[in-house]
């Protein structure tokens, strides 16, 4: 059976740039912090894996601790980043309901789809649990995300790029590699796939276009829809033969698919990973 896991941010809808880059500042603002990251900073600061974390990169701006009166405490300090987190984890989830965030084109198409078909779908993201489902019952509606298998937050003890993730999706599900194909749109997702011995398909986003991808069995602009403009096929290292949108049948051809560039099964890796949520 061919499962199929989808990352959230960046590969479900384009959560970074009208999601959390403004649940981020709204944030900044509910709680009188002297920060604003507009969208060059924030492309920065997602270089840093995990929300708290890049909240917490703020602490390193000795004039940002001195105005907003940070404490030099660790505990202290670990309280303020929960306490901000929560409300930016709020302020995302009134972004989705409100419809600020429209799915990524092909998404509610090929995820229903491939349901029907009888293939296994999951989400696999190290994002707040409550965040990625907001993102998910959107963009597929609630019916089907109660379809799909979801695994977030902190129930690994390494994020993206470390393969945890994903290793805990396939023992959990039983999958087979050999008939599973990852759809990430990061340079760290892909590398945790590939850790992971996956195939992986990247639909790269605004903040992603210019990683690199070596890895991946197909890299393209996005799934696409019938109507659409045709999708742009950046790399094709597998034996998919993409049209104007990508259908299930090609994803199908990609899974299992190891690439020359793919990690050698065995072989260990070096790679510090980084945790948090976003």
């Amino acid at each position: 059976m061919t499962a199929l896991i989808f990352d959230c941010d960046g590969v479900l809808a384009d959560t970074e740039r009208y999601g959390h880059l403004p649940a981020f500042n709204a944030t900044f603002d509910e709680y009188g912090l002297p920060a604003h990251w507009d969208e060059a900073e924030y492309g920065r600061r997602l270089k840093i894996g995990g929300g708290k974390e890049r909240m917490a990169s703020l602490f390193t701006d000795p004039g940002f601790v001195e105005a907003a009166a940070i404490p030099d405490d660790a505990k202290a300090r670990a309280a303020l980043l929960d306490t901000w987190h929560k409300s930016k984890t709020a302020h995302f989830r009134n972004l989705v309901g409100d419809g600020k965030l429209p799915a990524r084109p092909g998404i509610a198409r090929i995820i229903p789809a491939a349901l029907d078909a009888g293939w296994t779908v999951a989400v696999a993201s190290t994002s707040a649990e409550e965040s990625v489902r907001a993102v998910l019952e959107h963009a597929v509606g609630p019916e089907t995300a109660g379809r799909i298998s979801v695994f977030t937050g902190d129930i690994v003890p390494a994020k993206k790029p470390d393969p945890a993730i994903y290793l805990l999706t396939m023992d959990r599900l039983g999958l087979d590699a050999t008939d599973t194909l990852v759809v990430e749109d990061s340079r760290n997702g892909l590398l945790a796939a590939d850790r992971a011995g996956l195939a992986c398909l990247v639909t790269v986003s605004g903040y992603t276009r210019e990683e690199a991808f070596d890895e991946a069995v197909l890299v393209v602009s996005e799934l696409g829809d019938p109507g659409r403009p045709a999708i742009e096929v950046i790399a094709n290292r597998g034996p998919a033969r993409p049209g104007d949108y990508l259908t299930l049948d090609d994803l199908g051809v990609c899974a299992g698919v190891r690439t020359p560039n793919a990690t050698p099964a065995g072989q260990s890796w070096s790679e510090p990973a980084q945790g948090g949520t976003r």
